[in-house]
C-alpha cells in the first residue's frame, strides 16, 4: 500500500492534466489484456527490445573483425620545393685530388675554383605526383577474436535474459496496480452498500422523529454517519480513478486514453485453506539468478581472452597500387608506376614484463568474486522465498479472519437495527455497530489487498512468472 502510494504521487500531476484534457480511445481490459497492453506499450520493455536488437549488431560487427579487410586511398602532391639529398660532387673530388697530387697547370698548381662545394644537392623527385593503393588484409588466426565471438553470443545471451527480466518486472507492476484497482472497487461496493442502508435508516428515523418516537439526537447521530461514510465514498472514488491512472502508467497507455477494468475481485483465486509447501531449489527459476550465470561466464571469457593474449597472431595481406611523377602537370599520368605484394605477417609475443600473468590473476580474482556473489544471491532469494510464503500465508489468515469479523460486524449491526426498531436497544447500540463495520470492513480491504499483493511477490520469489 505504501509502494503504491508513493508511486501515485509520481503520477498525481499527470492525472490532474488528464482531467482537464479530453479524453482519448477507450479500452475495456481483464487483467491478460492489460498485461499484453504492457508487453507492446511498456517503454522499459521497448528499450528491452531494442537492447537485443542492438546485441544483434553487435555479434555481426564482432563477426565482421574476421573477414577480410580491404581498403583503398588515392593521393596527388605538387612539391612547391622538391626534396633534396646531400649528394657528392665528382667535379669537387678530381680538383680536390688534383691539388693533393701537386699536378701543375698552365698557370701552375692545380686549385679547386671558388664556389666549388664538396657536396651538392640531387632531387630523385618529380614537381607531381599521384598515387593510388588498394590493399587486402584477411585475419586468420587471433585467440583473442576467437574468445572476442563467444563473448558477442554471450552479450546477446544478457540482453535477451535483461528482456525477460523487464517484463517480468512490468507483469508484477501490472498486476498489482491491477488489483488495486479491484480492491478500491470491492472498498467503493461495500460502502455504497453500507451508504444506501444508513440513508434509509436516516429516512426511517427521520419519520419516527416527526412522529416523536425517537428523540433528534438520534437523528443528529445517524447523519453524522451517513456524512462520514459519504466523504469516504468520495475520497475511495477519487483514489479508484487514481489507481486507474497508475495502472494506464504501468501499461504504457497515454494518460488520456481511457481504461475500464471489466473484472471483480471475486474472479480472482485466493484460497485461503491452500497448502503453501516450501522449496528450496526455487531460485533456479529467477531470472537474475540466471542473468548473474551469465555474467560471471563473461568473467570467465575475459580470463580466457587475458590468456589468449600470449598466443601467436597470424595475417595475410596483399597491396596494389601504382604512382605517377612527372614536373609537367600534362603529362602526368603518360608513365605508370605500378606496385603490388602479397604476404603474411605472424605476431609472436615473447614477453610483456610480468603484465599479463598478473592480468590473469586479476582476472581470476574476478571469476571468484562472481561466485561469490552468486552464493550471496542464492542466499538472498531463498530468503526472499521463505519471506514470501510466510507473508501469503500470514496474508490468507488475515483475509479468512476479517472476512469472518466482517460478518459477525454486519450481524451485530442487523440484530442491533432490530433491537432499536422493537424499543428494547438505544440508538448509541446502532451507532456503534456501524462503526464497527466500516473498522471491519477497512480491516478486510486492507487484508483483501495484502494478500494479492503477497500473492503476486509469492509468484515472483518462486519464480512463476516467466
Amino acid at each position: 500500500m505504501r509502494s503504491f502510494l508513493l508511486v501515485s504521487l509520481i503520477i498525481l500531476g499527470s492525472f490532474v492534466r488528464a482531467q482537464e484534457a479530453p479524453y482519448g480511445k477507450t479500452f475495456q481490459f481483464n487483467l491478460q489484456q492489460c498485461l499484453e497492453y504492457a508487453y507492446a506499450n511498456n517503454d522499459s520493455l521497448k528499450n528491452a527490445r531494442l537492447d537485443i536488437e542492438s546485441a544483434n549488431y553487435k555479434v555481426k560487427e564482432t563477426v565482421g573483425m574476421g573477414l577480410p579487410q580491404i581498403n583503398g586511398g588515392a593521393s596527388f602532391q605538387d612539391y612547391l620545393k622538391l626534396p633534396a639529398i646531400p649528394f657528392p660532387n665528382f667535379e669537387y673530388g678530381l680538383y680536390k685530388l688534383l691539388n693533393d697530387q701537386g699536378v701543375q697547370g698552365t698557370k701552375g698548381t692545380i686549385q679547386i675554383p671558388d664556389g666549388l662545394q664538396p657536396f651538392g644537392l640531387l632531387s630523385f623527385q618529380q614537381k607531381y605526383n599521384a598515387n593510388y593503393a588498394l590493399s587486402v588484409n584477411q585475419l586468420i588466426f587471433n585467440g583473442t577474436y576467437l574468445v572476442g565471438l563467444q563473448a558477442s553470443k554471450t552479450y546477446k545471451e544478457l540482453s535477451q535474459k535483461s528482456f525477460i527480466r523487464s517484463k517480468i518486472q512490468a507483469e508484477v507492476s501490472v498486476t498489482k496496480a491491477y488489483y488495486q484497482v479491484l480492491v478500491n472497487s470491492e472498498q467503493l461496493r461495500l460502502l455504497d452498500a453500507n451508504l444506501n442502508q444508513l440513508k434509509k435508516q436516516l429516512s426511517e428515523t427521520s419519520q419516527m422523529n416527526k412522529q416523536g418516537f425517537v428523540e433528534k439526537i438520534d437523528l443528529d447521530r445517524v447523519q453524522v454517519l451517513v456524512n462520514n461514510l459519504s466523504t469516504t465514498r468520495e475520497n475511495t472514488v477519487r483514489l479508484l480513478a487514481l489507481g486507474v491512472e497508475l495502472l494506464k502508467f504501468q501499461m504504457g497507455m497515454p494518460i488520456t486514453n481511457q481504461l475500464i477494468i471489466n473484472d471483480k475481485i471475486e474472479n480472482i483465486n485466493l484460497d485461503v485453506n491452500a497448502a503453501i509447501p516450501s522449496d528450496s531449489t526455487a531460485y533456479r527459476n529467477r531470472i537474475e539468478y540466471s542473468l548473474l550465470q551469465t555474467q560471471r561466464k563473461f568473467s570467465e571469457l575475459d580470463l580466457k581472452r587475458i590468456k589468449s593474449l600470449a598466443l601467436p597472431s597470424l595475417s595475410a595481406m596483399g597491396s596494389t597500387g601504382g604512382s605517377y611523377q612527372n614536373n609537367n602537370f600534362k603529362n602526368l599520368f603518360d608513365m605508370k608506376l605500378p606496385s603490388v605484394y602479397v604476404g603474411l605477417q605472424l605476431s609472436v609475443p615473447i614477453f610483456s614484463g610480468f603484465q599479463r600473468l598478473n592480468q590473469v590473476r586479476q582476472a581470476k580474482i574476478a571469476v571468484q568474486k562472481s561466485d561469490n556473489i552468486l552464493h550471496a544471491v542464492k542466499n538472498g532469494l531463498q530468503l526472499q522465498q521463505e519471506s514470501s510464503r510466510i507473508m501469503f500465508t500470514n496474508g490468507l489468515q488475515s483475509l479468512k479472519n476479517q472476512k469472518e469479523n466482517m460478518g459477525l460486524a454486519q450481524e451485530v449491526l442487523r440484530v442491533s437495527r432490530i433491537k432499536y426498531e422493537q424499543g428494547v436497544g438505544s440508538s448509541i447500540e446502532v451507532t456503534q455497530a456501524q462503526t464497527a463495520l466500516e473498522q471491519a470492513e477497512n480491516n478486510y480491504i486492507q487484508a483483501l489487498y495484502n494478500a494479492l499483493i503477497s500473492k503476486v511477490d509469492l509468484d515472483h520469489a518462486y519464480g512463476r512468472i516467466q
